[in-house]
């Protein structure tokens, strides 16, 4: 099985993780929510699958382009 990775949009801070590892998710189900600039912005799943791994925990900050997590 092919493994995605999901990457952030934008730079931010990781404020809600909403799955955990294992979960199903469908194409553009939320996984989290970044804070930017007093926004919250949700990271939404490219791809339906499970997921597999999160590459970051809640508070954690993240820069434009940066692998989240991995969905197979």
């Amino acid at each position: 099985m092919a493994v995605v990775n999901v990457k952030s949009e934008i730079a931010g801070n990781v404020w809600k993780i909403q799955l955990k590892p294992g979960d199903k998710v469908e194409v553009e189900g939320e996984i989290m929510i970044l804070e930017s600039m007093k926004m919250e912005i949700p990271i939404l799943a490219p791809v339906a699958g499970t997921i597999k791994e999160f590459k970051v925990k809640e508070g954690d900050v993240v820069q434009e382009g940066q692998v989240v997590a991995l969905i197979e």
